[in-house]
């Protein structure tokens, strides 16, 4: 039976009742702690509060029900700018925590952030729930310094480009393999035609891998070998139905010694590295793409992403449409 479809939108403040009703009991369905969750002191009031602009919520839905939700406190640097984001509230419904809503819930407001122009969003995290801080980590919070009962843990949001063709997908592709090195780890995301595929034949061009980079759906793995750098691992995931499914594949022993480029790898091969590069593409009606590129961990953190995208504006602008 498949899971039912969450759909995550912007709060409103007629919400709120239904928020903190959610975020009561999300946050009395964890250990207990000493002291206790702030939230759990909250009011409908203080949820109205926390949603007025610039301030906001997002919540996740069921069927109509709202099942999930956060707050985003927008906070000013030294030069008066809205560019760095408290995540706050963080809950879902006990009884459909295994459907994702949370890490929806995250990845549209990363996304969302980013688009808003905003650079780092941060978080607290209770020392006493090392898994929950590993939930973070996965998803790319890395601890900055200890605070009260916990961590402060941030995260670089999505470098967020607008690709108008299949030609400027690949120009794309190029721009990151000359920052690319062996044991790196891409995990592509997109609906069906979104440009997966292509981003990879652009990858596989700049790593100079030989023969033609296609799709892998029916052997679930290529590898294209390189004769002057890291060789090209292109998997596909699209018909692998969990974690265990992918390791079968023994990616592992090859990651070492080349790029390995995910396609569908969203929820399933998070696992492989907590030091990868996250891509996700969304395909307008208009057949344009908007790209999202999630540095996950130091490794790319160390990459001038400004320095990518001007690479790629150089290149861009004509060439096919289409996948």
């Amino acid at each position: 039976m498949t899971n039912p479809q969450i759909v995550v939108r912007l709060a409103r403040v007629d919400d709120a009742g239904r928020m903190h009703e959610v975020t009561q009991l999300a946050f009395a369905a964890r250990p207990p702690l000493d002291p206790p969750a702030e939230a759990l002191s909250d009011t409908v009031d203080d949820v109205v509060a926390a949603l007025q602009p610039p301030n906001f919520g997002v919540v996740a839905e069921v069927d109509g029900q709202l099942i999930g939700s956060l707050l985003v406190r927008l906070d000013s640097s030294v030069s008066g700018v809205h560019d760095i984001a408290t995540v706050r509230r963080v809950g879902v419904l006990p009884e459909y925590r295994h459907l994702g809503a949370a890490d929806a819930m995250v990845r549209v407001t990363l996304r969302g952030l980013a688009d808003a122009g905003v650079s780092r969003a941060r978080l607290l995290a209770r020392s006493e729930l090392p898994a929950t801080v590993k939930w973070w980590r996965v998803r790319g919070f890395l601890i900055d310094h200890d605070a009260p009962h916990g961590y402060i843990m941030s995260v670089h949001l999505p470098v967020p480009l607008v690709v108008p063709t299949a030609g400027d997908m690949r120009r794309l592709g190029v721009a990151l393999a000359h920052r690319l090195r062996a044991g790196d780890l891409i995990i592509a995301s997109g609906d069906l035609g979104a440009g997966k595929t292509v981003l990879a034949q652009g990858i596989g061009l700049g790593l100079g891998v030989a023969g033609p980079v296609i799709s892998p759906t029916f052997v679930l793995a290529r590898h294209h070998r390189s004769e002057t750098g890291p060789g090209l691992v292109h998997v596909d995931a699209y018909r692998l139905g969990s974690p265990a499914e992918l390791e079968d594949i023994d990616v592992e022993t090859s990651a070492q010694d080349n790029v390995t480029f995910i396609e569908w790898g969203a929820g399933l091969a998070e696992g492989l590295s907590d030091q990868r590069l996250d891509v996700h593409i969304e395909r307008a009606p208009d057949d344009v793409r908007r790209v999202y590129l999630t540095p996950i961990g130091r490794r790319w953190r160390e990459v001038e992403w400004d320095d990518v995208a001007s690479d790629y504006a150089a290149e861009a602008g004509g060439g096919e449409a289409g996948e």
